[in-house]
């Protein structure tokens, strides 16, 4: 009689059971236990995000951006001599159009970086890398995404507060210097031919071609800035929406640094942010119209009114439209002078 396949199977067991001197029943019983399943290891941790931080270079950006608007604001319109001018000038021409533009950017990013709720809210959302990636892709697409962060209209408001008022304040020192080229010209040295005319255009010249250097004091102040170990000790109000392209990339780069994403090594792909092709072409209008009185300037007075309006007047006009922030208004011009006439007298006969 044939054995199917199970019988022969039973009966090869039984027979290697029996060989080796096992019980069949056991062996069998043992040959129908279910395999062990291991259980699947636990969920990887989500991967910390670097801490908040910008590129070393943005860092030395915004704090060569603050100096120089602390140094240009302070210009006094109290000239006494030759040398007061020249100093002035120098402080005032100090800059190039794209280097203020891409400091002013890292400087809005830092005071954005001043309000915890929307750091927070930012890492909270970047829990993986994948994640964290694929925000920066969205942050760099639309400037409008990060909108959708708690306390981003917040953060936009400080990085705003950041630079509109210095910009306001740039612009009224500027006409104060301009009304001192008026009110001293009564004064000798005043009138004087300023010295080695084309050596001061060339100097200005080289400085709106140069990199802004960031004073010592003010980079370490940064780095503290960004490392959160010191407050900017500014407050604003929640700034709604559109931003001017200045005010939104502050707060785009201040996302992405909250992500942890804006380091030394995605420099080159951050490096659009700081870009603001309207504002380097208002601040080159500008930097145009300096050197080509310059060029023409001769006496000190005239040098003093160079100063006062293209390199300081002009140049905070521009950051205070970067900014969002409104002019002053300027003051109604005087009503024409009217000629009165003479009283005819009457004669009387």
């Amino acid at each position: 009689m044939r054995l199917s396949n199970p019988a022969r199977i039973l009966l090869v067991l039984a027979a290697t059971a029996l060989a080796v001197g096992l019980p069949i029943a056991g062996s069998l019983a043992r040959s129908r236990k279910p395999p062990v399943v291991e259980a699947p290891p636990p969920p990887a941790p989500p991967t910390p995000a670097s801490p908040v931080g910008l590129p070393d270079r943005m860092i030395q950006d915004a704090a060569a951006y603050d100096g120089y608007m602390r140094r240009a604001v302070s210009l006094s319109p109290a000239f006494t001599d030759a040398a007061s001018v020249s100093q002035a000038l120098s402080t005032a021409r100090a800059y190039g159009s794209h280097s203020l533009v891409r400091g002013a950017v890292a400087y809005g990013a830092i005071a954005a970086l001043q309000d915890k709720t929307f750091v927070v809210a930012v890492r909270d959302a970047g829990n993986s890398p994948e994640h964290r990636a694929q925000m920066v892709s969205y942050i760099l697409a639309n400037p409008a995404y990060v909108s959708v962060f708690a306390d981003a209209a917040v953060a936009a408001g400080l990085a705003q507060r950041a630079l509109g008022p210095s910009a306001l304040r740039l612009h009224a020192t500027g006409k104060a210097v301009r009304q001192a080229a008026y009110d001293i010209q009564r004064q000798g040295w005043s009138k004087a031919q300023v010295i080695d005319l084309p050596g001061r255009l060339a100097a200005a010249e080289a400085a709106a071609a140069q990199d802004m250097p960031a004073d010592p004091e003010r980079l370490a102040e940064a780095r503290q800035l960004v490392a959160g170990v010191a407050p900017l000790p500014i407050s604003a109000p929640p700034l709604q929406g559109p931003y001017t392209p200045l005010v939104a990339h502050a707060l785009q780069l201040a996302a992405i640094a909250a992500l942890g994403e804006a380091r030394d090594d995605t420099l080159d792909q951050l490096s659009p942010l700081t870009l603001d092709e309207d504002t380097s072409a208002c601040l080159g209008a500008a930097k145009r119209n300096f050197h080509q009185c310059l060029a023409v300037a001769k006496p000190n007075y005239e040098d003093i009114f160079c100063t006062g309006q293209h390199a300081l007047i002009d140049t905070g006009a521009c950051m205070a439209n970067a900014a969002g922030v409104s002019l002053p208004p300027e003051p109604p011009p005087p009503p024409p002078l009217v000629k009165k006439r003479p009283l005819r007298r009457r004669h009387h006969g």
